[in-house]
């Protein structure tokens, strides 16, 4: 691909960043070839050093600004050190940094209450964790506890996480170590209705897929499960997600050979989708567990299990403890993270603003066979690139191109999808509609030099 010119301006911005007086580019390079662990890996052809943050944009070392669309994959949500958000941590750390919840403090029952003022009914208790890994660790083991059983469904095309038990639940290789351990877990068709081996409407898609749900209780457990997890839009997976029906009928059936129901909210929570706050409500179900973590803390490490209290009360049979997971400084960034999404009105951007951005792909869609397909809800999207829109052959080395392409014009964008060829687009959600724009203007002189 011909490297391109940056052709447009960001949107204006009232803020200068700082002067950057730390080791220079390549010395980092060098340091990370020699120190660090060669599994660490970063996203761009020239790697890309960044050194400060305000809000939805990014700086580099030289003072350059960019417009970040993966919010450090998905993690910050409220913007990059959001004035009232630094002030809460920093208000903390100045006045303790650490306490066990064998002792007491008012931010952990606090952020609890808080996330119970959120869920449906019923879910109402809240362990908290480091990670979304060891939350969706912790809700597995709950259910077993609960069930008494063991054999756990996950969806193929899924990412839960890299701890030993999630990598279990994670289905496609990428991510998914050969070293086996794993245990009970099984894995269920994707709902996806664009790369389904079903055919039919999404609607018939989904039902299909849930049935396999079914199969693989009464042929693979057999017949003893103890939970069903899933994304309700998968993030790593390629921002994938099945027909309105398909939760509500893979619910069912699981709860039918009484297994749990678990949703991953780690990447969809806290009003990305727009017209609610959590990702299950768009499918009009209720899960038995809801897990976070990223967008809850804003890029402070948190992660949480919300539940009920009967199966909580499974977890107290033995002792059970998390040195870091109530601390006080993470508490803080929970607890500042709610309110500010509540006080800005950050979900109703993410509804009002992921509809213009949705609009604007589509747009583009017809303009650039590259495009395959586009999809997602609210500041969750994604579009996926294919060589051919009949064969579906993904476009692996025009999505890299592309990826440094938009770099070139300033902006920041993620890859997934089981081939990597699936542009993921969830900015910080306090993105405006300039930013849209000029995100949308930027991707169309990107494909045009990509076809």
């Amino acid at each position: 691909m011909t490297t391109i010119a940056p052709q447009l301006e960001l949107p204006p911005v009232h803020h200068t960043p700082r002067p950057y007086d730390g080791p220079p580019r390549d010395e980092v390079i060098a340091m990370r070839r020699q120190f660090t662990n060669p599994a660490v890996y970063t996203l761009y052809t020239e790697p890309l050093l960044i050194v400060e943050g305000h809000m939805q944009y990014l700086y580099d070392e030289t003072g350059r600004r960019y417009l970040d669309l993966l919010a450090g994959i998905v993690t910050v949500s409220v913007g990059h050190c959001h004035p009232r958000f630094v002030k809460a941590v920093t208000d903390q750390v100045g006045t303790l940094q650490h306490a066990t919840s064998i002792y007491l403090h008012p931010n952990f029952p606090m952020l609890a209450k808080k996330l119970a003022s959120k869920m449906p009914p019923g879910l109402d208790v809240t362990y908290f964790t480091n990670s979304g890994s060891e939350a969706n660790d912790l809700a597995i083991l709950m259910a077993r506890l609960f069930t008494g059983n063991g054999s756990v469904i996950a969806l193929r095309n899924a990412y839960h996480g890299g701890s030993p038990g999630a990598v279990g639940l994670t289905s496609h290789s990428t991510w998914k170590f050969p070293v086996g351990g794993e245990g009970h877990v099984h894995h269920a068709v994707c709902p996806d209705p664009y790369r389904s081996a079903f055919q039919g409407t999404p609607e018939e898609i989904a039902s299909k897929s849930a049935a396999d749900i079914r199969d693989l209780i009464r042929f693979s457990t057999p017949g003893r499960i103890a939970a069903f997890i899933a994304e309700p839009i998968q993030g790593v997976g390629g921002t994938t997600y099945g027909a309105p029906n398909y939760l509500r009928e893979a619910y069912a059936i699981v709860r039918e050979f009484g297994g749990l129901c678990i949703a991953d909210e780690v990447q969809t929570g806290f009003g990305r989708t727009g017209e609610h706050y959590w990702g299950f409500q768009n499918w009009d179900v209720t899960p038995d567990f809801v897990t976070m973590a990223k967008g809850l803390g804003n890029g402070a490490p948190i992660g949480a299990v919300t539940t009920r209290t009967e199966i909580a009360k499974s977890l107290t049979q033995r002792i059970h403890f998390n040195t870091f997971g109530n601390n006080p400084v993470s508490m803080a960034a929970g607890l500042a993270v709610l309110d500010i999404i509540d006080e800005d009105g950050l979900q109703e951007n993410c509804r009002v603003l992921g509809a213009r951005f949705k609009t604007g792909l589509e747009r583009l869609q017809r303009s650039h066979a590259l495009i395959g397909d586009v999809r997602g809800m609210g500041l969750m999207l994604g579009i996926e690139l294919v060589r051919d829109r009949a064969t579906k052959a993904p476009a692996k080395r025009e999505t890299l191109d592309l990826l440094d392409a938009l770099r070139e014009m300033s902006v920041l964008v993620g890859k997934g999808g089981i081939d990597g060829n699936v542009l993921r687009i969830k900015p910080p959600m306090c993105i405006t509609a300039a930013d849209v724009d000029y995100a949308l203007d930027a991707l169309d002189i990107a494909l045009v030099h990509a076809a």
